[in-house]
Formats: C-alpha cells, sequence, structure tokens
C-alpha cells in the first residue's frame, strides 16, 4: 500500500468486492444494515481525510479488515457465522462466539487509529499517557456501542436479537468490553514499534 495513494484500487475493490457479497441474501436485512454501517461510514470518512490526513497502510490494512470482520457478521449475523458454528462443535463451545472477534477487533483497530492522530497531532506529550488515553478511548468507543445496541433493542423488536447477539449470555456487554480493551491493549503491545517506524516515514512525505 502506497504512502503517496492511501486508497489505493485493491484497497477499494477489496472493500466493495466484500460489501457486494455481504449485501447479497443476508440473514436479516435490518440487521444487515445495521452491523456494516460503520463500514460504510468509516470508508466515507477515509475517502475524505485520504488528502488532508492519510493515513499509515498499517492502519489502513487494518481498517480493511475490521470492515471485512462487520460484513461477514451482517451477512450472517453475528450468532450465526458458519466457521464459529463449526469451532463451537469442535470445542463444545455454549454459544458461537464471532461476536468476540467482531469486539476484540473493536478494539484493536481503533487503538492504532487513536494512536496515530495523537502522536502525528501532538496532542498529547509522553508514550504511557498516549496508551492511557488510547485505552480510554477504546473503552468509551465499546461503551458507546453497547449503548447503540440497547437503544436498537428498545427501538427495533425485529432486528433487536440478531444485532445485539447475546444469545443468552447475561454478561455479554461486560464480556464485550472487556474483548475490546483486550484488543487495545494487544495492539498498542504488539504493534507500537511498528508502528512508529511507519508514522516516521509518513511525516516525512508530509
Amino acid at each position: 500500500m502506497s504512502y503517496a495513494r492511501p486508497l489505493p484500487i485493491l484497497w477499494t475493490v477489496s472493500f466493495f468486492a466484500v460489501l457486494i457479497w455481504s449485501g447479497i441474501a443476508p440473514k436479516d436485512y435490518p440487521t444487515w444494515v445495521l452491523e456494516v454501517a460503520p463500514a460504510i461510514i468509516g470508508f466515507i470518512v477515509l475517502a475524505l481525510t485520504r488528502r488532508s490526513f492519510p493515513l499509515t497502510p498499517l492502519v489502513y490494512t487494518l481498517i480493511l479488515l475490521h470492515c471485512w470482520i462487520l460484513m461477514v457478521g451482517g451477512h450472517y449475523t453475528y450468532a450465526e457465522v458458519p466457521l464459529f458454528d463449526t469451532i463451537k462443535e469442535i470445542f463444545d463451545q455454549s454459544r458461537n462466539n464471532y461476536d468476540k472477534v467482531g469486539h476484540f477487533a473493536q478494539g484493536f483497530v481503533p487503538a492504532l487509529i487513536c494512536r496515530e492522530i495523537l502522536i502525528r497531532r501532538q496532542v498529547i506529550n509522553g508514550k504511557n499517557f498516549t496508551h492511557f488515553f488510547t485505552l480510554c478511548f477504546v473503552l468509551a468507543l465499546s461503551a458507546f456501542y453497547e449503548l447503540i445496541e440497547w437503544w436498537v433493542a428498545l427501538f427495533s423488536e425485529e432486528a433487536a436479537d440478531a444485532f445485539l447477539g447475546t444469545q443468552g449470555y447475561v454478561w455479554d456487554t461486560q464480556s464485550d468490553m472487556a474483548w475490546a480493551l483486550t484488543g487495545g491493549i494487544s495492539a498498542l503491545l504488539f504493534l507500537s514499534g511498528y508502528h512508529n517506524k511507519q508514522i516516521k516515514q509518513r511525516q516525512k512525505l508530509s
């Protein structure tokens, strides 16, 4: 992925190919709209900022992967992704855990987006405070998403169960936030060094 072309043709084609597949005969169209909406909004934001604030290739790639996760969940609903039904049977799990992959990504990817903005805009000085604020952002984003799920459940009985995907798990909300936090911590632990190198390269081209 080129720094000069933050949204190359391959990225865009990959995004729309999976989006189109996801929208062909999904399990439930209202749920599909709710699940893929963040991906579409993200695409619009990236398109609008690709010249004024192009991100690093690492972050663009991770955003694409996160969009794919959302689109797969939208197509099948998070509680009925076939691969995770198989995993459920093999390991004798009580539920389909694809939603936990989604919430892990919900922490992992936004953590690096937040980190990049903070560093490049010099919002916060110091690595420790940058990491602290990033994890606070991840938890706030996760909590806000849980509120959205609650609001959908209140106003849309038809799509609520599929969108919530609790599968009868009483601690689903807390578990979702814990997975997002785990994703954020993992991103900072394992990718900060590599991310720093790309940020420096990006800044040289600015």
